[in-house]
């Protein structure tokens, strides 16, 4: 399936251009995932799972529950494993298959045919927060960029904002007077003339967030007070899976598909167990993500264990 170009709602496929609906977000999800070796030579990272899902599925989910119907999504890493991904979401899905990876601007230059009225939500595909939608949408204006930053003492953070919220640290370099730091959790709000000026290769912080502060532009920020997990590691990972644990079964407890089996002789415990997939041996699995259709053996301990069997160690 060529996927290029597809809008795609649950499992029906090939919706006529002139049918698609205009949609006003988009999840970033084209990136390689080398950090995240050896795991994502079998998955692209927003496809591997947290909890009872796919990262994708979060974010889909996330952006449903603030009303967007649709967005868009940029892909590349082994694109073909996406048609599953996709095909199990409510949203429809604005599909763009990047033949060469063109960067987080570039990525969003390339479906600006796709969005309606400005501003629109960029979402990196590997970041799990809740971000403050409403109130990014209202700080960036039509025109303007706002970024969703994770509140930080002064002089921390990736970013520092001024006593307006307006960006004036990024990346080393300074704009203004600093009251309070913060990290940029990959949440964006693109208005329209910023949409407009993107490159059509590059970085959305690197090309377009340092030219506009360079030039005495400003960048508008909005409070992510719930914290946020960047999924750039392995470590990372399986953070977040213990984290969605923690927040939907309760310390110490496990998830297990319905479709999953375990062996008489195996205790499960803090760990995620996919559907279709099979736990063996003797021993407990501890703090273990079993990708689904995986095949474990206990006893194991703070691992991920994919589709294929590899065993990586969560360290």
């Amino acid at each position: 399936m060529d996927l290029h170009g597809a809008a795609l709602r649950g499992t029906h496929a090939g919706m006529s251009a002139e049918r698609r609906p205009a949609t006003r977000a988009m999840i970033l999800a084209a990136g390689k995932g080398t950090r995240l070796l050896p795991l994502t030579l079998e998955l692209p990272k927003p496809l591997m799972p947290v909890g009872d899902r796919p990262l994708l599925a979060h974010l889909a989910a996330r952006l449903a529950r603030a009303g967007y119907e649709s967005f868009a999504v940029n892909i590349h890493h082994l694109a073909h494993e996406f048609v599953s991904g996709f095909n199990a979401l409510n949203s429809v899905v604005h599909v763009l298959r990047e033949v060469e990876i063109r960067g987080t601007a570039g990525g969003v230059a390339g479906a600006r045919g796709l969005f309606g009225a400005p501003p629109v939500l960029v979402w990196n595909g590997d970041v799990l927060v809740e971000p403050p939608i409403a109130e990014l949408l209202t700080t960036s204006g039509q025109d303007g960029l706002g970024f969703a930053v994770a509140p930080r003492p002064k002089g921390t953070g990736t970013v520092g904002v001024d006593a307006d919220g307006h960006v004036v640290r990024l990346r080393g370099e300074l704009f203004g007077s600093e009251a309070a730091g913060g990290d940029y959790v990959g949440v964006a709000a693109l208005g329209g003339a910023v949409l407009a000026a993107l490159p059509e290769r590059g970085c959305l912080v690197a090309d377009v967030a340092l030219p506009l502060l360079r030039a005495g532009g400003t960048i508008a920020t909005a409070a992510a007070s719930g914290g946020f997990i960047d999924i750039g590691s392995i470590a990372s990972y399986h953070r977040a899976n213990q984290s969605w644990l923690l927040e939907h079964v309760g310390q110490g407890a496990s998830w297990v598909a319905p479709t999953a089996s375990i062996g008489a002789g195996v205790g499960v415990s803090s760990s995620v167990v996919g559907a279709g997939a099979t736990v063996s041996g003797a021993g407990e699995l501890v703090r273990c993500v079993v990708w689904p259709g995986a095949h474990a053996v206990a006893p194991l301990v703070d691992s991920i264990v994919t589709t294929s069997g590899r065993v990586v160690v969560a360290s």
